[in-house]
């Protein structure tokens, strides 16, 4: 197919050939959003946004399926259908501001510190998760990812220039906000929401072993702030089942029709991914 073809094509932010179209398309995923989550709770200011303007706990596979539509989309998704994405966040965020019960400090849901923290965990949980249950990645392809996921920064409003583009100036970031975390009542709630969302019997066992895993990429301070214990045997002997598992429901499992899509648009041009 003749260059000008693909240049016609509107592969949304990314495209074939992308670190974040190669990621992404894991199941195993999954488990680093389910990371970020803990890790952003942690942060008050950023938790106390979603207690005082959120039913979400009321609404758990609700607001879990508009998070992950959101990632797929603005990963997979045409321009206009990421775009479209980013200005409904941009105006979720605009009211969304108070006085954190904690700290006493105000908050605002679109204050550039409390979307880069949201953004940051967001992008390391992926590549933590990525690596430890998919394969390993080399340096160069963590640092593309973070460099890409800089164009999924701008949607919330965030300038590029903010916005760290390799993995150690992301992971310097995060560092940075340590200070600031703790454990409060709003954060233990979050945890027990995501360990324990509303679920058949059946299910429970399958979702014990995601947020096992969750936790075992958590970094040692978030773990000791929850008072969570690091179950070494449990992680050692769910490691490889939950590897397994996303490689089963690659295979077995309906993609989302955005990734279906995607893969359209990539065999036009004689990608696979």
């Amino acid at each position: 197919m003749a260059a000008g073809a693909k240049a016609e094509i509107d592969f949304g932010l990314f495209g074939p050939g992308s670190v974040a179209w190669r990621l992404h398309k894991e199941p195993g995923l999954l488990i680093g959003g389910l990371r970020a989550l803990m890790y952003q709770a942690l942060h008050p200011l950023a938790i106390a946004a979603v207690e005082q303007h959120s039913d979400y706990k009321n609404d758990v596979w609700g607001r879990f399926n508009r998070t992950s539509n959101y990632v797929m989309t603005t990963v997979f998704g045409s321009s206009e259908e990421a775009q479209r994405l980013g200005r409904r966040v941009r105006a979720i965020h605009r009211p969304i501001h108070g006085i954190d019960r904690v700290t006493g400090l105000p908050y605002a849901a679109d204050d550039p510190v409390l979307l880069l923290w949201i953004h940051t965990t967001l992008v390391e949980s992926f590549l933590l998760a990525y690596e430890r249950f998919v394969r390993p990645l080399t340096v160069a392809s963590r640092d593309g990812y973070v460099a890409e996921m800089v164009r999924q920064a701008e949607l919330v409003g965030l300038e590029a220039a903010q916005v760290p583009a390799t993995f150690a100036a992301n992971y310097r970031f995060i560092a940075s906000q340590r200070p600031m975390l703790q454990l409060t009542r709003t954060a233990r709630e979050a945890l027990d929401t995501v360990l324990n969302p509303p679920l058949p019997p059946h299910r429970r066992p399958g979702w014990w072993a995601l947020g096992q895993s969750a936790i075992s990429i958590l970094p040692d301070h978030a773990v000791e702030l929850y008072g969570l214990r690091r179950q070494t045997l449990a992680e050692s002997a769910v490691r490889p089942f939950v590897a397994a598992g996303g490689k089963l429901a690659a295979r077995l499992l309906p993609p989302p029709p955005v990734l279906i899509e995607a893969r359209r648009k990539a065999a036009q041009v004689g990608e696979t991914f």
